[in-house]
């Protein structure tokens, strides 16, 4: 079995009384049970209370059901239909917004090549370059797409200049996904002739059972769809189709993804307060916010790959928690670069912030070594670390800021990620959901539904309707 990651918070908790921790501990019990009575209320289909719609608990027993079956086979589905897929493109266009594209984004940047698009296909071992649009309103960017796609696709009988779009969006009515995939369609048709076999296969819906999407769908005869889940809120959607379809793509092991989510959903059921990763990452946000006025909170990650997985959560966390006058502000940086830029800031600013260190144990490729020259050569001084590899370094940087922090009482905590896999990447993620739905059961804020964000799609539409 693959290991767990581990979540260390001792450096935080010197600069608390350990009471508050203790003091804790029974609410945080309280609120775990919460969640899973209404993942049983969820599950029953009765009446739920007004205070808790939406509850969108579907996402947490999810990835077991797909393991074991319980959706029709979907999981064995989306595989088949990804590898004929990616062996009748060359070039994949998403179009997605919010959690209809972050999820996938961050699943690409952690566990595919850092420079995947730039390789020859054989590189990518038959892989389809990926792209992403509709995740907003940018002329700039659904241009240039269009542009390389024209310049590269010019023979749709090559397999290397084949393209195809996958599409995500429950209703199909989100105006920026809707407007990319009307523009993106007919191109695709324009491609491949407007009522080409090709027009229809090369085209996956992602949507709910009824709405908009569905209808066109059903209408234009794509003859492969996927569900997005009733009870599956967006923004913790990435273990259902939305993100596990494109990645089974892009050869990412969807299986991996959801056993490293079960498993992180079996540690949450089972594990004490202080040797539970949601538990003890939901305490120490809590307090320092409570307790030391700390709304803003940093997670930090050790090298680039995560980053989008930090963008991830900052739309999670926000959408979640940032209800009635509450909520903490997410914010993602990656070091060492950012410690270049915001690090005067965590050191020596405004004592707001938590900072969450993302770190990653060992790497995925082999270790580059710092190579050593002739003395002669040596203006950067660098031949004192000659042989050490740059993991190393990255270590040094680690401790060192942590140390630096530490003498000047900031608090900073550590997730610890065995390896950077699917199964740790599954564990991640799903960590991370479980904790902001347990925090905002914890404060008093149902975590689902995101009412505030339909303000501004109401007045978009009556300014575009001419009120």
């Amino acid at each position: 079995m693959s290991e767990l990651l581990r979540y260390d918070d001792a450096a935080a908790r010197k600069l608390l009384d350990e009471r508050h921790w203790t003091q804790l501990a029974p609410a945080l019990e309280e609120a775990r049970e919460e969640v899973f009575r209404d993942i049983e209320l969820f599950n029953s289909g009765g009446d739920v209370p007004e205070e808790k719609q939406p509850l969108d608990a579907g996402f947490i027993e999810y990835p077991r059901r797909l393991l074991d079956g319980a959706e029709d086979a979907l999981l064995d589905r989306m595989n088949e239909s990804a590898n004929t897929l990616r062996g009748d493109l060359d070039h994949l266009v998403l179009l997605g917004i919010g959690g209809s594209y972050m999820g996938m984004r961050a699943l690409f940047e952690a566990l595919c090549h850092p420079y995947h698009n730039l390789l020859d296909r054989d590189e990518r071992r038959g892989m389809p370059r990926l792209y992403f649009e509709g995740n907003n309103l940018d002329n700039d960017t659904a241009r240039g797409l269009l542009e390389l796609l024209r310049l590269h696709c010019r023979d749709k009988d090559d397999l290397n200049q084949r393209w195809g779009i996958v599409v995500i969006s429950k209703s199909g009515g989100t105006l920026e996904t809707a407007a990319a995939f009307r523009i993106f369609r007919e191109a695709l048709e324009q491609y491949y002739g407007p009522d080409s076999e090709e027009s229809r296969r090369f085209v996956v819906p992602i949507t709910g059972e009824t709405g908009k999407l569905r209808s066109f769908s059903e209408q234009r005869g794509y003859g492969t769809t996927f569900p997005v889940p009733d009870g599956i809120g967006g923004r913790f959607s990435v273990f259902t189709p939305v993100g596990l379809y494109p990645a089974a793509v892009l050869g990412i092991d969807i299986a991996e993804l959801l056993r490293g989510a079960d498993a992180m959903t079996e540690a949450f059921r089972s594990a004490p307060v202080g040797e539970n990763p949601v538990l003890d990452y939901v305490a120490t946000s809590h307090l320092f916010e409570r307790e030391c006025g700390m709304t803003t909170r940093i997670l930090s990650t050790w090298g680039n790959r995560l980053e989008a997985c930090g963008l991830w959560y900052d739309q999670l966390l926000a959408e979640s928690l940032g209800k009635q006058e509450q909520g903490a502000t997410p914010l993602t940086v990656v070091n060492t670069r950012d410690l270049h830029s915001r690090g005067q800031q965590h050191q020596e600013g405004t004592r707001d912030k938590l900072i969450t260190n993302v770190i990653v144990e060992q790497p995925s490729s082999r270790p580059l070594p710092v190579p050593t020259v002739e003395e002669q050569l040596n203006q950067d001084q660098l031949n004192r670390l000659e042989g050490k590899p740059l993991p190393q370094l990255l270590d040094a940087a680690i401790q060192g800021t942590n140390r630096a922090y530490a003498e000047d009482q900031r608090p900073t905590a550590d997730l610890l990620l065995p390896s950077l896999d699917a199964h740790t990447v599954g564990q991640l993620l799903q960590m991370m959901m479980l904790a902001t739905v347990v925090e905002g059961r914890l404060i008093g804020i149902n975590p689902y539904g995101q009412p505030g964000v339909e303000a501004y799609k109401r007045n978009m539409g009556e300014i575009l309707d001419g009120g």
